[in-house]
């Protein structure tokens, strides 16, 4: 049940009085109130914030990907909101975009922007890693068409960000599970290594013993982003004593990855693992910022090749 009330239209019809007004609401924004000492969800402070615009804003960014179905999303974020506002109040974010009637849907009773136009504000907003993390949150509870992105991208030519958009849209990828597993992908990307897949079922006979984060499973090595849950979860933890030995017996290699473990410790035990699978140890082209870490791992291979070292380098 909501909360929050305009204060004109609940004086207008009599459901309070100007003293339980005053008494009982703490005003969250003009005209807007909450009952007095509630603690807003993110919701509420969406509610609160189109309430603000008279119904005339329409939800934008990450508070529209929270409302889509999108998690990771905190909930003291600012309120991006597509207006015409000139002075935002404070927690609300407005940008004074070009919204086409069918980039508008409605939402719980409030105006917010489609899934693709929420990935296409995403992309070109957020900061690059982010901005992958998030479009590919939203692709999984939404299966927004990046056809339809590309479209908008097309439709408005030259507005910002829309370079970082169109090199992340074709990486977007919904089978990320975490902000963390989607991190880890771009970082193999960036470095050059072939594109990892996302939710690998391991097959134990007909049955799935488990579905693992991403990996290559032409050279059956998979990697597991160990999250908090691991660590706190007893349940996950025997689990996973219990799944991943059984997982190794059938010949895949595991590469774990916990949230101490640096970029190059990742890559370093990442690509020794693929080349004992087999991997040639090809990168293709990396990304700037990558570029000397993926020139340290043709460092690597040169020396292994040299050594003879160049198999079984797994463990």
């Amino acid at each position: 049940m909501r909360k929050l009330i305009v204060g004109t239209q609940a004086l207008a019809h009599g459901s309070v009085t100007p003293h339980e007004l005053r008494r009982h609401h703490d005003r969250i924004h003009r005209d807007v109130y909450a009952p007095r000492g509630h603690e807003l969800t993110l919701d509420e402070r969406i509610d609160g914030a189109f309430l603000r615009s008279r119904k005339l804003g329409v939800i934008a960014g990450l508070a529209a990907s929270a409302l889509h179905g999108a998690r990771w999303i905190d909930m003291d974020i600012d309120v991006e909101m597509i207006w015409t506002i000139s002075r935002p109040p404070p927690g609300i974010v407005v940008r004074r975009d070009r919204l086409g009637a069918d980039e508008v849907m409605v939402e719980d009773c409030v105006r917010v922007t489609t899934p693709a136009r929420t990935a296409f504000d995403l992309g070109r907003y957020r900061p690059r890693t982010e901005a992958l993390a998030r479009m590919d949150e939203l692709k999984r509870v939404t299966a927004f068409d990046t056809a339809d992105v590309s479209m908008l991208a097309e439709r408005y030519r030259g507005v910002r960000g829309l370079k970082q958009l169109r090199a992340i849209l074709p990486l977007v990828d919904g089978g990320a599970a975490s902000p963390q597993e989607s991190r880890l992908r771009l970082l193999f990307l960036d470095t050059g290594f072939p594109r990892p897949v996302t939710q690998i079922p391991i097959l134990d006979g007909r049955r799935v013993l488990r579905t693992v984060d991403l990996g290559w499973a032409e050279h059956l090595v998979v990697v597991e982003y160990d999250g908090d849950q691991h660590r706190t979860n007893r349940f996950q933890y025997v689990k996973d004593l219990r799944t991943l030995p059984r997982i190794e017996r059938l010949g895949w290699n595991v590469v774990r990855v916990i949230k101490e473990d640096s970029d190059w410790e990742i890559l370093e035990r990442t690509y020794r693992t693929l080349l004992a699978r087999g991997w040639d140890g090809k990168l293709g082209p990396p990304h700037p910022a990558r570029a000397r870490l993926a020139a340290r791992l043709q460092l690597l291979r040169r020396a292994l090749v040299l050594s003879g070292d160049n198999c079984n380098l797994a463990g």
